[in-house]
């Protein structure tokens, strides 16, 4: 939402760990910002493969549960979504695509992050994440080509590395 001076009013966020009721939004909010955000690095062929319109929706929901999950919500709705597993792996990291731009992903990686004690976090940043996660420290380790479905697709198999106390 926009102040009187043309300035995004800061949000409100309230972070949580993920819940079987926060599913649907999920799968949601997951389709509609890669087929939109992600639009500018891939084709839409890839972005199909990437994010089809009827995921495995158990699926997700075992592989949420599996990790620490968290989910962002402001104004009412899901705005962000993400899991770190315990060996620091970050699966997921989602903003919706109306809410780019305004410290969501920054809140949940602060959050994903503290949840391990792993000395080494890696993700496997797409073309359009790489610049988030290399301002947040990380480094590109090798640039990867995944074939799902027969169709490839290129992203950064990255890491950071921490000292823990």
């Amino acid at each position: 939402m926009m102040n009187r001076n043309g300035m995004e009013e800061p949000l409100t966020l309230e972070l949580r760990p993920y819940e079987a009721t926060d599913l649907a939004e999920i799968c949601s909010l997951f389709y509609e910002t890669v087929h939109t955000v992600n639009a500018r690095d891939y084709t839409a062929e890839q972005l199909m493969v990437w994010a089809p319109r009827e995921p495995d929706e158990q699926r997700w929901h075992r592989s949420l549960l599996a990790h620490r999950a968290y989910v962002a919500r402001a104004e009412g709705i899901l705005v962000g979504f993400g899991d770190i597993a315990d060996d620091g792996y970050l699966d997921r990291l989602y903003v919706h695509k109306d809410y780019q731009r305004r410290g969501i992903a920054t809140a949940l990686c602060r959050v994903l992050e503290s949840c391990v004690e792993a000395p080494r976090l890696t993700v496997h940043a797409s073309i359009t994440a790489r610049a988030f996660f290399e301002r947040r420290g990380y480094t590109v380790v090798s640039r990867q080509e995944v074939v799902l479905h027969g169709v490839s697709l290129t992203n950064f198999a990255m890491e950071k590395l921490r000292r823990l106390p």
